[in-house]
């Protein structure tokens, strides 16, 4: 059969189109980075306990050890934002996961692994997929209302992750079903991790191995590769977290009306000096003077035995502190109401933090003008947000700050009473004894703020009603 010159015009004409079409329809590839170099464990190293890795035809294998915490084989990089996906099969008797944004930082529990867990869950739970915060919080996203993504997991086969890590947005999905949506900014950064999970004495989990392939990132453009998810978002500012939940936290402030709070000095919350903007409660800058402007704010109700949780967030030279067994009644003249202190303070600029009857009592975290906080404490940079965590039960009291200890005291003690007796508060009589009292936070005159206020309350020692 002969083609004439127009027929094959025209076949030309829609081989060029089809060609076209073809390509303008093709995806832009994607600029993947691989984390799995060859068969080696290049960029990556082992933290944690002595279970072993290696690498096999390109797949990482993990395998338990007896008597060992859990073991991670992490990345040398530090990322950010990023894109992350992985294939990964776990054997069905053990539990492991994928650490985000994570750290081993010398103060923190001699470098124990500590951030976020993308969880592997082959029980009968099956939170796969769950985000949990290792060492720390525990679970931020546990998946018990999420059916389909429980059902997408797969018991013995290679299952494949995708992660999500946007600003404060952390994203997950098992084998495309969505998982985990969490709004959460307490890490901004660190490595990633492949945990092989402590079996202790069990000699039926030893040998046992979970294998990762395909691991491969990516960190510029994320906008361009963000997929959809289905899920509304667990936040977790101002609200409480699924274990604190169960602990029985609650919060001392819902993070939008004054609620809960008065001025201490006022039989309701201040008119000025503070406000309530983006779920902060805010205390505004006046100058520096003690308690001038709005004054401080106190809970409307009594504490004895307690955890309290406070992220604070000061400006360049600020100056404030929460207090707690405060009496109000105790001092209604000027200056701020009376009571035990965790002293907020911006050590480089204000000149508080070399003032005190003993050294150094008067630094951020610190007994204010009684003890010392450990100088080796991690405080974040003027700016960003510091969690206070303050536990007093039965006397026993402890300052924390971003997860780390940093004094304990016994309140009534000798020598309690001695610091008392040589510092500023020697003229109130029985200071820092009251049995209960209201958490107060200072207006210092600096802006500074506050949110996720929560408390816990503990039964006194020899409370046996109930």
């Amino acid at each position: 059969m002969k083609i004439g010159k127009t027929d094959l015009i025209g076949l030309i004409i829609i081989i060029i189109t089809t060609s076209f079409f073809s390509c303008a329809q093709k995806e832009p590839e994607i600029p993947w980075v691989n984390l799995i170099k060859g068969e080696t464990l290049e960029g990556w190293n082992i933290k944690g306990g002595n279970a072993t890795y290696q690498n096999v035809d390109g797949v990482i294998i993990g395998t338990t050890a007896a008597d060992t915490p859990n073991t991670f084989l992490t990345t040398d990089s530090i990322y950010g934002d990023f894109i992350f996906e992985i294939d990964f099969k776990v054997d069905s008797t053990m539990n492991s996961g994928i650490q985000i944004r994570s750290n081993s930082l010398p103060y923190y529990r001699d470098g124990m692994v500590h951030g976020y867990q993308v969880e592997i869950d082959p029980s009968k739970r099956a939170w796969s997929g769950g985000i949990y915060d290792e060492k720390r919080r525990r679970w931020l996203n546990p998946l018990e209302n999420n059916t389909e993504a429980q059902k997408a997991f797969k018991q013995n086969e290679w299952n494949h992750y995708r992660v999500e890590a946007i600003a404060d947005t952390i994203k997950t999905w098992v084998n495309g079903v969505p998982a985990a949506y969490l709004i959460d900014d307490k890490t901004a950064s660190g490595f990633i991790g492949l945990q092989v999970h402590s079996i202790g004495k069990d000699k039926e989990k030893l040998g046992k191995q979970i294998m990762w392939k395909n691991a491969k990132i990516l960190t510029e453009n994320l906008e361009k590769y963000t997929a959809s998810s289905s899920l509304e978002p667990i936040i977790t500012k101002n609200n409480l977290t699924f274990d604190e939940k169960r602990a029985g936290w609650e919060m001392l402030w819902d993070g939008k009306t004054t609620n809960g709070w008065r001025g201490a000095k006022l039989d309701k919350f201040p008119e000025n000096g503070w406000v309530i903007e983006d779920g902060e409660l805010i205390v505004l800058s006046s100058g520096g003077g003690e308690s001038e402007a709005g004054g401080d704010i106190v809970t409307t109700e009594d504490y004895s035995n307690f955890e309290l949780l406070v992220d604070f967030k000061l400006t360049p030279g600020a100056n404030s502190g929460i207090k707690y067994y405060v009496d109000t009644e105790i001092n209604k003249g000027p200056g701020s109401s009376i009571g035990l202190e965790y002293q907020i303070l911006d050590d480089a600029i204000h000149p508080d933090a070399k003032l005190g009857s003993h050294e150094g009592s008067r630094t951020v975290c610190s007994l204010y003008d009684l003890i010392k906080a450990d100088p080796i404490k991690p405080v974040k940079p003027i700016g960003e947000w510091n969690t206070a965590y303050i536990k007093s039960v039965n006397n026993h009291v402890e300052h924390w700050i971003n997860d780390v200890k940093v004094l304990e005291y016994e309140r009534g003690s000798d020598e309690f009473l001695k610091l008392v007796s040589e510092s500023k508060y020697a003229k109130w009589p029985n200071f820092g004894l009251l049995d209960k009292g209201q958490i107060l936070l200072q207006d210092h005159g600096d802006r500074v703020a506050f949110r996720n206020i929560k408390i816990k309350v503990h039964k006194p020692k020899n409370d046996n009603n109930g």
